[in-house]
């Protein structure tokens, strides 16, 4: 799905959060886990005190088939969505506790309420 809306790919992995614990790990600002399993389970210290939010989305490889393809769309939408309207925020005029907020809301929007808002 990535290749085909033209993002570049070239060493893009699934890391495990182990990665981003040891000395030397880039810095990270925000982290959201998308995983819709994960919303009950309870997170990483991520180093840096990062804003965390959670974004569950149905896991796109779980599906079978010819269905599996429009999981992967559906998953990108939701996450370009999600992404969009995050990236709409005024950050640099909201202090640490509203971004959190803002975070979780976009979040729990319903994936229709996610697209349109982002249009």
């Amino acid at each position: 799905v990535l290749k085909s809306m033209k993002l570049p790919i070239d060493g893009l992995r699934s890391k495990s959060w182990d990665e981003f614990a040891r000395p030397g790990a880039p810095a990270m600002d925000f982290v959201f886990t998308v995983c819709d399993q994960a919303a009950g389970e309870v997170c990483p210290i991520w180093p840096g005190n990062p804003v965390t939010a959670h974004w569950g989305i149905p896991d796109p490889a779980a599906a079978e088939g010819e269905a599996q393809a429009a999981a992967f769309h559906d998953a990108y939408r939701r996450l370009d969505a999600r992404i969009k309207l995050f990236l709409s925020l005024p950050l640099d005029k909201l202090d640490r506790l509203a971004i959190k907020r803002e975070a979780d809301r976009i979040g729990r929007l319903r994936p229709d309420a996610t697209t349109e808002a982002a249009s």
